[in-house]
């Protein structure tokens, strides 16, 4: 029987454009169902991928403190939410529901 190597799949490798990270963050609502947490990792997620020591700097928070917020293990606070946000460049908004 032959050894099959396996990898971490990390999708902030993927994450190359705005646009795929605004799509990824827009995914992640719609499948989350109320949880913070998972939006918290989605974050995360585009925080790596734009690069975690410039969001740090954009948003004033230290890389360790971005990095347990949004590990998806905790619930940050809606202010970190929304200056990661902005730093990433993106923007929430809301919508009636259907």
């Amino acid at each position: 029987m032959t050894k099959t190597n396996t990898s971490r799949y990390d999708v902030s490798e993927h994450l190359r454009t705005p646009e795929e990270m605004a799509a990824y963050l827009e995914a992640s609502f719609e499948v989350s169902d109320g949880d913070a947490a998972f939006i918290a990792k989605a974050l995360g997620d585009i925080a790596r991928a734009k690069g975690m020591s410039q969001i740090a700097r954009d948003t004033g928070l230290s890389r360790e403190s971005l990095y347990k917020a949004l590990s998806g293990e905790r619930t940050p606070g809606f202010d970190t939410v929304l200056k990661v946000i902005k730093a990433l460049g993106l923007k929430l908004h809301a919508e009636t529901a259907a």
